[in-house]
């Protein structure tokens, strides 16, 4: 091992395998009558992205790298804000939240239970909502 793998890493084609995180991509506002019956039985998350916004990217990293809930707990929606504008602005209406981005919105027994926005979403503790 050179000085160079030494300080940067081997320089192998090694590639990692990441997990794959179980989002369920939200296209359609049918889905959104889909989640509020789903919730009656299980926990549903609900990811409002911004593609476009470093801070958005940040926080979605960071919830996908420490996120702990098994696919029995709840299901994870991902909604691009920017390809689903209307079907954001929907899910404020039906959820009773103030849009935000990126924002995390957990739905029980068809309510929103909680919601946070930016870094906030990292410190809910969603083990307490499954």
């Amino acid at each position: 091992m050179g000085l160079f793998s030494t300080f940067f890493g081997n320089s192998s084609n090694e590639k990692k395998e990441s997990p794959v995180f179980p989002w369920i991509e939200l296209t359609s506002l049918d889905q959104l009558d889909e989640i509020k019956e789903k919730s009656k039985a299980k926990t549903q998350l609900i990811f409002k992205h911004s593609t476009t916004c470093g801070i958005s990217r940040m926080v979605i990293r960071t919830f996908t790298d420490t996120f702990s809930l098994t696919p029995e707990q709840a299901d994870v929606y991902y909604l691009d804000l920017h390809k689903y504008r209307n079907l954001s602005n929907e899910v404020g209406y039906k959820f009773q939240v103030i849009h935000q981005s990126p924002q995390l919105l957990i739905i029980k027994n068809g309510n929103t239970v909680a919601n946070a926005s930016h870094g906030s979403i990292n410190d809910i503790n969603l083990i307490e909502f499954a």
